[in-house]
């Protein structure tokens, strides 16, 4: 896989890397998975939030009061 960056990204991706204490491929693989799980995290927040206001509207808008 080849990966285009511009020479500001690619010194971002290096710095990052370096204060990690790993390789450049480690770093864009770890910026990835916490991308993966911040988008499951936020899926799993809504799903409860939007269940939430289902099932306790009255609650909710007397809370609001």
């Amino acid at each position: 896989m080849t990966l285009r960056l511009t020479e500001e990204q690619d010194a971002a991706l290096a710095a990052l890397a370096h204060a990690e204490g790993v390789s450049k491929q480690e770093a864009v693989a770890r910026a990835i998975q916490w991308k993966l799980d911040r988008m499951h995290a936020e899926k799993a927040f809504d799903d409860a939030l939007t269940d939430t206001l289902k099932r306790y509207p009255e609650t909710i808008r007397r809370l609001g009061e």
